[in-house]
């Protein structure tokens, strides 16, 4: 299963709903305990990312492609970053996040940045 680490960024409502909702789930949030500290830059959250194979989740959409970039042209690799939904509500986004991590195979979104949804929604 999927291992999902939380942009600082993100409302924290959504790592508490996708404990209770998911408990299997590993979640983790930046500023927690064995996890990169708040205010982390960018560049260094993706290399803690790609050493505990955590996929990010941030609604950072400006700079984390540059990031990305610079990442992939160093030679490293990240087991993927979601980029959260500016228009699904926060409980589509997490069923979102839920489907993906029910039926994903392992590197399957490796170097990638996926914004949310992967689904159609009408």
């Amino acid at each position: 299963m999927l291992k999902y680490l939380i942009d600082e960024n993100v409302d924290p409502l959504y790592a508490v709903q996708l404990r209770r909702l998911q408990p299997e789930l590993i979640v983790c949030v930046i500023g927690e305990p064995a996890t990169p500290t708040r205010g982390t830059l960018d560049p260094e959250i993706l290399l803690w990312c790609e050493e505990f194979q955590f996929i990010l989740v941030t609604n950072n959409r400006s700079s984390m492609p540059v990031h990305l970039k610079d990442h992939l042209s160093e030679g490293h690799h990240i087991p993927g970053i979601f980029i959260l939904s500016r228009t699904l509500t926060i409980k589509q986004n997490l069923d979102e996040l839920i489907l993906i991590a029910e039926a994903s195979f392992e590197d399957e979104y490796q170097d990638q940045i996926i914004h949310l949804p992967l689904t159609q929604r009408k």
